[in-house]
């Protein structure tokens, strides 16, 4: 589908293209990933984590990339 996976981290929902680890549905908690903004982060795959904001540049790159993938 598309090529990016969304994971809370850092107090925001990032956006990232490294894969999961271990063909797993989501980056478990404690995992480093790179964002699309270009951080770092540990991802935290809590429930009230997945509620937290949309980082702002991570979404602006997830819809050039969606916008990339033919239909």
């Amino acid at each position: 589908m598309y090529p990016f996976h969304w994971v809370p981290a850092g107090g925001a929902r990032h956006a990232s293209l490294d894969p999961h680890p271990d063909s797993a549905f989501c980056y478990p908690s404690g995992i480093g990933v790179r964002t699309l903004c270009g951080q770092q982060v540990t991802a935290d795959n809590s429930v009230l984590a997945w509620l937290w904001s949309t980082c702002p540049d991570c979404n602006d790159e997830a819809r050039r990339l969606a916008d990339a993938v033919p239909r």
